[in-house]
């Protein structure tokens, strides 16, 4: 009986330290002397954060193209065009959700929720710089646009955007394009 009562024991041990043994160590990891030099978490640099963006802003505008990074300077989003003859776009902003408005009526149709986070180094954070989060939903859009509104969240307007800033961005955007197209347009596309 004696036997068994120790074998049980023994088992039980055996498992509680598979079940617990990680947990259990950690306190007592932080509390050994490490060896070697340690990785200290990365405290935000706005340098680097600055020069992240710069890159971003390069990367986007070789992409993209002139007309669309102009805007996207200018106005602090882009326009993606929807599937030929549909007649929808799309208002893609940095961190935020996609908008699909009607291109005639102006008519807000729906907030497309994605992300693209930055797994590059999880003590600086997820989140990518601007630029290359607009460039991110570009590319997602304009290489496969059904699959990226298949897979996002769907919301009505108004969810996470503003629907009053959205139709201001909307007349933002409808007198950028109008300044573009008019007579002097010829000057301002060869600045």
């Amino acid at each position: 009986m004696e036997v068994a009562a120790a074998l049980l024991a023994g088992a039980l041990l055996v498992l509680a330290a598979i079940a617990f043994g990680p947990d259990a160590r950690r306190p007592l990891a932080a509390l050994r002397p490490s060896s070697g030099a340690r990785r200290r978490p990365a405290r935000f640099d706005p340098g680097r954060e600055r020069r992240a963006e710069v890159k971003a802003r390069e990367l986007l505008r070789s992409v993209v193209g002139e007309r669309a990074f102009e805007m996207y300077c200018d106005l602090g989003f882009l326009r993606v065009a929807g599937k030929a003859g549909e007649g929808y776009s799309y208002l893609v902003y940095p961190h935020r959700p996609v908008i699909a408005y009607d291109e005639e009526s102006g008519d807000l149709l729906n907030e497309y929720c994605v992300g693209f986070p930055d797994h590059s180094d999880a003590t600086l954070g997820h989140r990518l710089p601007d630029s290359d989060d607009v460039l991110a939903k570009w590319m997602a859009l304009t290489g496969d646009e059904r699959r990226l509104i298949a897979t996002a969240n769907m919301h009505l307007p108004g969810r996470q955007v503003d629907p009053a800033r959205i139709r201001r961005d909307l007349w933002r955007l409808a007198e950028w394009e109008r300044q573009r197209s008019g007579p002097d347009s010829a000057e301002l596309s060869s600045r």
